[in-house]
């Protein structure tokens, strides 16, 4: 598909998803989690979406793997 609208792939090199984790991760995680009823939408209105999704992900959402703190309390810490 992306080849009939001329649109190349710029995740990796080789096209491998396993080479980007993180990128394949958040990619996932907005999709799931932020724009999962989100069809047909024109892109200006997408591109807030995102921008939106991605500022609740950084500075409201508690992950696991910060103990609970937003990435961005994450990164404020001193120790």
């Amino acid at each position: 598909m992306i080849n009939s609208k001329k649109i190349q792939c710029s995740m990796t090199e080789s096209y491998d998803p396993y080479q980007n984790a993180v990128a394949e991760r958040v990619n996932g995680i907005l999709k799931q989690e932020f724009l999962m009823n989100t069809k047909n939408i024109d892109i200006k209105t997408m591109k807030a979406l995102i921008k939106q999704s991605i500022e609740i992900y950084n500075h409201y959402r508690p992950h696991w793997s910060c103990n609970m703190f937003t990435p961005n309390q994450m990164h404020k810490q001193k120790k």
